[in-house]
């Protein structure tokens, strides 16, 4: 899983399935099913560490349902394997605003909707107003209320997959929106272009705090574990300094959590997804 994963660190998993469209993603889910094998989704995996001891079951990679339609009144359609960059650049070009704050957040459509990124001022549920998702027995459309947006979550937890989300954005004037992109852009490239292989934001920000400032404060910044290393850049970031493993990312984690409880009493929670097993 290292290959499939932004911080380049994981175990192997037993299948790695890649479904060329929905009905082929629809039918992989049931022939899992019917043997017994559990699954987990990948979109992008970017805000994702798999343990060293890999994966027990399939993973399913959402990286072909990639279809990305424009319709009338600023509906747009966008599969779970579209890059989200792609969507936002697509988007401004035809003159619809709503998602250029969210330009630079890695990932896929699919991962936006699960985890609903963003950025202060801005979620991607925000612009949601209807999701295709699947359980592997069929498709349902689900309404925005049932999705049930929050800080970083959504209703689709672990047995669904989004395919497909419906979003309604507004129109716009597109040299306007090309400049907000290249000034965002410029923005998360001084504040975080840091030293080595990431998952971006590691940690949640908690309510009335932020994450990096709490780790900062604590005085982790540059703390080493193996391979991996707490950024000098940007607090919030773990980086892959060539050879970390996911066990070097983990220890690095529970210090975060740690010390920072320790010196403001607030606990960390984790924004990535840890999954997989420990290497026996």
């Amino acid at each position: 899983m290292s290959r499939h994963t932004s911080w380049r660190v994981g175990g192997v998993a037993d299948a790695y399935l890649a479904p060329a469209d929905r009905d082929d993603l629809l039918a992989a889910l049931h022939r899992l099913r019917a043997a017994g094998v559990p699954w987990l989704v990948l979109g992008g995996g970017s805000n994702l560490l798999v343990r060293d001891g890999g994966v027990r079951g399939a993973v399913i990679a959402t990286s072909a349902l990639n279809r990305l339609d424009f319709l009338a009144d600023g509906e747009v359609r966008a599969e779970a394997g579209v890059a989200l960059g792609r969507l936002v650049e697509e988007a401004a070009r035809r003159g619809l605003a709503g998602l250029e704050l969210l330009y630079g957040i890695p990932g896929t459509v699919g991962g936006a909707l699960a985890m609903n990124a963003g950025v202060p001022g801005r979620e991607f549920g925000d612009l949601v107003e209807a999701a295709l998702v699947t359980d592997g027995s069929v498709f349902e459309l689900w309404e925005r209320p049932r999705l049930a947006f929050g800080y970083r979550s959504s209703a689709l937890t672990a047995g669904w997959i989004a395919v497909e989300a419906r979003l309604r954005l507004t129109p716009g004037e597109p040299a306007a929106l090309a400049a907000i992109l290249r000034e965002r852009l410029a923005c998360r490239r001084r504040s975080q272009s840091v030293e080595g292989a990431n998952a971006g934001s590691v940690f949640r920000n908690p309510a009335g705090a932020k994450a990096w400032e709490l780790i900062e404060k604590a005085g982790l910044k540059g703390v080493l574990a193996g391979g991996a290393k707490i950024s000098d850049i940007h607090g919030n970031f773990i980086v892959n300094l060539g050879q970390a493993r996911a066990a070097d990312i983990l220890v690095l984690m529970e210090r975060i959590q740690r010390e920072v409880e320790r010196g403001s009493g607030i606990r960390l929670e984790p924004e990535v997804k840890i999954v997989g097993q420990d290497e026996d």
